[in-house]
């Protein structure tokens, strides 16, 4: 009898295998987007892949609701699922999702990619850069406007910077912020630049609780949340007989 795997047994190994066949990567668990939560945010060098878990114990009751949210978020999405959803999963996800299956092997999961995924045809290039902090777009902006925009509110600078930036440009833009992300530091990022550019007071520290059960959203709230993980970025591995000499 095949044991059925649960997602707690699926995310670590999963991201081994993503960091195999990705290379460099950044992890990002739990992400809000929309009126879902992302299980999995791939930041690669160039693309955000939203990756939805369906372990055997999951079933596909919101699936429909979550597949709008990911495609309004992300370049590439997949689709990562049990056994039990395997052979019928394709019916419920669009054409351009990716799928991986998940089979138990020796007592831990063994990873397949079914089908690769197209680039998503639906993004909001919009609600992408809304996932960035503002100190973040105001780095996007340094880089590429003349314009400043230190007082405008986080949807107007959103507005100038789709209108202004080619999104060849933004996505390689957005991945680099990822990359550099540090969440022990989003407090005090944030209220510096409401400090200094928009000499706004600063927001009070809020006592955390429990490890695993808040976040700081984009905007500096406080939310309740499960466990939120973020890994440190990947290197890619060297190949086998790369070696010289």
């Amino acid at each position: 009898m095949v044991a059925m795997l649960y997602d707690r047994d699926i995310r670590e190994p999963l991201f081994s295998f993503l960091e195999d066949t990705y290379g460099k990567t950044r992890i990002i668990e739990e992400k809000i987007m929309g009126k879902s939560r992302a299980d999995v945010v791939m930041v690669t060098e160039d693309s955000l892949y939203g990756i939805e878990i369906k372990s055997d114990a999951d079933t596909y009751v919101r699936l429909s609701g979550q597949v709008k949210d990911y495609d309004r978020f992300f370049d590439y999405n997949y689709i990562a699922v049990g056994t039990s959803h395997a052979m019928h999963i394709e019916e419920h996800v669009p054409d351009y999702w990716g799928i991986i299956t998940i089979d138990e092997e020796d007592g831990k999961p063994d990873f397949y990619i079914l089908r690769k995924p197209k680039e998503n045809p639906h993004i909001r290039y919009e609600d992408k850069l809304s996932l960035l902090w503002r100190p973040e777009l105001q780095r996007i902006v340094g880089r590429n406007l003349k314009n400043k925009y230190d007082y405008l509110s986080k949807k107007e600078v959103i507005k100038r910077i789709s209108a202004q930036i080619s999104y060849d440009c933004l996505r390689k833009e957005i991945s680099t912020e990822l990359f550099e992300r540090d969440y022990n530091t989003v407090l005090d990022e944030i209220n510096k630049f409401r400090v200094e550019k928009r000499k706004a007071k600063p927001r009070r520290k809020k006592k955390l609780p429990k490890a695993g059960h808040s976040l700081l959203t984009s905007d500096g709230k406080l939310i309740k949340k499960p466990d939120l993980k973020v890994s440190h970025t990947v290197k890619a591995k060297k190949k086998k007989g790369s070696k010289k000499g």
